[in-house]
């Protein structure tokens, strides 16, 4: 049998089963008896599809980079790696590579620093023109790049600038800023004043307080952010293009588009410099990916 427990107050507590725990009270809604229903195949199924229609074309791309010139199997067998030793030797991919790692670590760290300091003043300060300034961020992201190529490169000869990587830095960093310092804006509007309230009253500066308190909480989103401008200027080719003449100063988008020839396309060379250009962005958001969906998802609630 089992037994009705009473507390102090008198209200009765729900009955004890003997031998087990005592049954909850959460029920499923309609949306999980409908998920739960659901035949696992129809979920794993165009998954699986949309997985395969995914990874052909890299699939595609390592058979041409692995086997030997001329073969024609489906299988990279016996590999070879006669064309990474080509590209990277011969076609200056390690020139390109450094190129390209200096051109997105300087792009990162600069338009992580701007955006951080731009969106903690939206996010904590009030100004007249705060509305005309947000919605100015916002419209410029309906410039294409293109648009700019004429005006950036009369600046930048103006300043002595062409062929210098600099260049194609500061002009990755103006195009990455706007979307940016409005991601940071809602990552820090997510962590209460509060916190730096009570900083401000154990004596900390406004700086010490946002080092101390905020910084650390703006992890993902700082990482989100850093990761998209990285990626960004990384495959970029349209500045990196027109900016940069001299072969020792291209990056790598710039390389790949040597390989392909007036008359006839290095179809091996081609596939192993793509290889070369996706394994860092690879890596990158294998190691990133937990701090890279948690900083999106916080950017998108306004707290």
């Amino acid at each position: 049998m089992t037994a009705v427990l009473t507390e102090k107050n008198g209200a009765a507590r729900p009955p004890v089963r003997p031998g087990g725990p005592p049954p909850t009270s959460r029920r499923r809604t309609g949306r999980e008896r409908a998920f739960d229903d659901v035949p696992r195949w129809q979920i794993y199924l165009p998954l699986g599809l949309y997985l395969l229609f995914t990874l052909i074309p890299f699939y595609w791309m390592l058979l041409f980079a692995l086997r030997p010139a001329g073969s024609t199997a489906l299988v990279p067998w016996p590999m070879t790696g006669e064309h990474f030793s080509k590209v990277w030797n011969e076609r200056s991919f390690a020139v390109f590579f450094q190129n390209s790692m200096i051109v997105g670590v300087a792009t990162l760290i600069a338009t992580t620093l701007v955006a951080l300091a731009g969106g903690y003043a939206l996010a904590r300060f009030d100004f007249r023109i705060k509305g005309a300034f947000m919605l100015a961020l916002l419209c410029s992201q309906f410039i294409p790049g293109a648009l700019m190529l004429v005006p950036l490169f009369e600046i930048f000869r103006n300043l002595q600038m062409i062929n210098s990587l600099w260049s194609v830095v500061i002009a990755e960093t103006v195009f990455q800023l706007p979307l940016s310092i409005i991601l940071i804006s809602g990552f820090i509007k997510n962590v209460p004043v509060s916190l730096e309230e009570a900083a401000w009253v154990d004596g900390c500066s406004r700086f010490t307080a946002f080092r101390a308190v905020v910084l650390p909480l703006l992890r993902p989103g700082l990482i989100a952010v850093g990761s998209f401008a990285f990626v960004h200027s990384w495959n970029h080719f349209l500045f990196a293009l027109m900016f940069l003449s001299e072969q020792d100063k291209q990056t790598i988008p710039v390389g790949l588009n040597t390989l392909i020839g007036a008359d006839s396309v290095d179809l091996g060379a081609l596939a192993a410099g793509g290889v070369i250009a996706a394994v860092p962005v690879v890596i990158v958001f294998a190691f990133i990916q937990k701090w890279l969906v948690t900083g999106f998802s916080a950017g998108a609630v306004k707290g």
